[in-house]
C-alpha cells in the first residue's frame, strides 16, 4: 500500500470516529479493506450496547466476517485511528488479518507497540505488518477534544452540585 492510499482509508476510519463521538462513546473508527474494497467498518459502541467488546475493531471485523462468511479475513487491511489495545491485537492475530494500520498511539492501554507489542510477539502464530502513525496527529486531536470536553462537562456537573 501507498501512503496516499494509507491516508484515504484513515480519513475514512476518522469518519466513521465521528459516528461515536455522535453517540457519546470514544472516537475510534475502524474500517476493514480488501482488494481496495470495505468489507466492514465500525466504531466504538462499548457504552451504548453495554458491551465491553464492541471496539471500533471487533465491530468492523464481525461486519466483515459476516460478509465474507468467514472468520479468517485474509488479504485484509484494518485502518483503526487508535492504537488497538490487547483485546483487539489479539482480535486481528485470531482472524488472520494481513496488514494493520492506525493513527495515534495510546500509551495507556496499547498493544501493538506502546504498552507492549503483542503483534510483534515471535511466539504468536500469525505474523500482521503494521504501519504506526498515519494521520497520527488528526486522529490524536479526535481523542484529545473528546476528553477535554468530557473532563469539562463533569467538571460542571460536580459544580452545580455543590
Amino acid at each position: 500500500m501507498n501512503t496516499e492510499q494509507d491516508e484515504y482509508w484513515m480519513r475514512h476510519a476518522l469518519q466513521l470516529a465521528n459516528n461515536a463521538q455522535q453517540q457519546n462513546e470514544v472516537p475510534v473508527g475502524a474500517v476493514l479493506v480488501k482488494d481496495n474494497q470495505i468489507i466492514g467498518e465500525g466504531w466504538n459502541q462499548s457504552i451504548s450496547l453495554h458491551d465491553p467488546s464492541a471496539h471500533a475493531e471487533m465491530m468492523a471485523m464481525r461486519e466483515a466476517g459476516r460478509k465474507q462468511q468467514n472468520y479468517r479475513l485474509v488479504d485484509c487491511t484494518l485502518y483503526v485511528t487508535l492504537e488497538p489495545c490487547s483485546m483487539c491485537a489479539g482480535l486481528l492475530i485470531h482472524g488472520r488479518i494481513h496488514r494493520l494500520v492506525f493513527g495515534a498511539s495510546d500509551p495507556k492501554t496499547g498493544a501493538v507497540g506502546s504498552l507492549f507489542d503483542l503483534l510483534g510477539d515471535p511466539r504468536m502464530n500469525h505474523n500482521i505488518a503494521v504501519t504506526a502513525g498515519v494521520l497520527a496527529e488528526q486522529c490524536g486531536e479526535k481523542l484529545s477534544a473528546f476528553f477535554k470536553l468530557r473532563r469539562a462537562q463533569k467538571k460542571l456537573s460536580k459544580n452545580k452540585v455543590q
